[in-house]
């Protein structure tokens, strides 16, 4: 019989800075999602620092003053491990860790940590270990030990190497050695989807934790793995659905996050080729968020980078049930109305009414308003279809809802 084992969460502090471009709600709202990324990660966030800068410093990131104050917080309550909201340079980390004597973790290395722990394929793993080394290259320190034994023989006597020389060398290889194992893992994805046929494609993007996977499970009645904590999924599914009798692929993909790392949107280009190669897009977005307009804005900046901008796209508001907008007492003179008021039927009269019915409103837990939701993707895929397939136009009647 296995033993129920409790979760050893790791105590830890964030760090963060409001700048002339990041103001403090602006600060709140990241390190409110940096809590979320080290729960996700099996961190505890016992406490927030944060510090008024015009830029950081470039040796510690924050002021000196600063510094002391985390210094002696860390020591007194026996932290392990102190997060920063964003990316450090090799030598502020260096700084930093002489100064705390504690685990030193920015943004990019948590989420790099987070998808090594979600990896669960060779592929995923493979992209994952090459962001983790082009990330680790240039924060080596000569405090390593040697990798692996330093080469020998012919041509190799001399001087040598410095052992940093060694450990560098060491993992520009083995990145050079991965990048041509995903080229051939590449090749082989390109002729899967190749083998396809003409079956039109949908992709599920959208913001991380937003309910993808949910709604894939839904739509497919299928098992794809869905957890309320960021970057649930990782690989890509891809699933045959069918709707009346119109039948399409339907891939889940990994999800985006602001302040995503270079190094990972290099590493999953590959990943995100069913977003580009998709003729329809379903951006699913967490209506119950706070922030779910920045969200937009974020997933709309990583599709023009990989180049899926202009494909026809429907807008699917997930999470209905659980959005809840702030209220005003009548006799609350002084509280000025902002979109965090809004009902969900005041948000559909803004910005929300130029999509026309190209934007839905659904709950996909509680399978609300799927039936809308079918019919509308219905008659996008057989547009599509037919657009193809002229002569196939007969075969798709208008759209009859299924029994569930």
């Amino acid at each position: 019989m296995l033993e129920k084992k409790d979760i050893a969460y790791e105590k830890a502090i964030l760090i963060g800075i409001i700048t002339k471009n990041q103001d403090e709600e602006k600060l709140n709202e990241f390190l409110d999602e940096l809590a979320f990324l080290t729960y996700t990660a099996g961190g505890e966030v016992v406490k927030r620092f944060t510090q008024k800068m015009d830029v950081p410093n470039s040796k510690t990131f924050i002021g000196t003053g600063k510094m002391e104050d985390v210094k002696a917080y860390v020591e007194q309550h026996d932290i392990g491990t102190v997060v920063f909201d964003d990316e450090l340079s090799p030598a502020q980390q260096r700084n930093i860790e002489r100064i705390l004597k504690a685990k030193i973790i920015d943004r990019t290395n948590l989420i790099l940590d987070i998808f090594a722990q979600r990896a669960q394929t060779s592929y995923a793993r493979t992209q994952v270990e090459l962001a983790q080394y082009q990330y680790l290259l240039p924060r080596l320190t000569g405090l390593w030990t040697h990798l692996e034994r330093q080469r020998g023989g012919i041509g190799m006597r001399g001087p040598g190497e410095t052992e940093i020389e060694t450990d560098r060398r060491i993992v520009r290889d083995r990145i050079s050695l991965l990048k041509k194992k995903l080229l051939t893992i590449d090749k082989q994805m390109a002729t899967q989807r190749g083998n396809r046929g003409k079956l039109v494609r949908v992709a599920l993007v959208g913001y991380t934790n937003v309910g993808k996977s949910t709604l894939m499970n839904v739509i497919a009645k299928s098992k794809v793995f869905a957890e309320n904590k960021l970057f649930a999924t990782l690989d890509t599914t891809v699933r045959k659905v069918v709707i009346g009798n119109l039948p399409f692929l339907l891939s889940d993909t990994v999800g985006f996050i602001r302040k995503l790392p270079t190094q990972l949107v290099e590493s999953f280009k590959s990943t995100l080729d069913e977003v580009r190669e998709a003729d329809l897009l379903l951006h699913v977005v967490d209506i119950s968020h706070p922030q779910f307009e920045d969200h937009i804005e974020s997933v709309n900046g990583i599709l023009k980078e990989i180049e899926s901008m202009g494909k026809p796209t429907i807008m699917v508001f997930n999470k209905i049930d659980a959005y809840q907008h702030e209220t005003i007492d009548e006799d609350d003179l002084t509280t000025e109305r902002t979109p965090a008021h809004y009902t969900l039927e005041e948000w559909k009269q803004t910005w929300m009414s130029r999509i026309g019915d190209n934007a839905l409103f659904i709950s996909a837990i509680n399978k609300q308003n799927m039936e809308t939701f079918r019919k509308r993707v219905y008659k996008e895929v057989r547009e599509i279809h037919v657009t193809r397939f002229p002569y196939n136009n007969f075969l798709y009647p208008e759209f009859v809802e299924e029994e569930e």
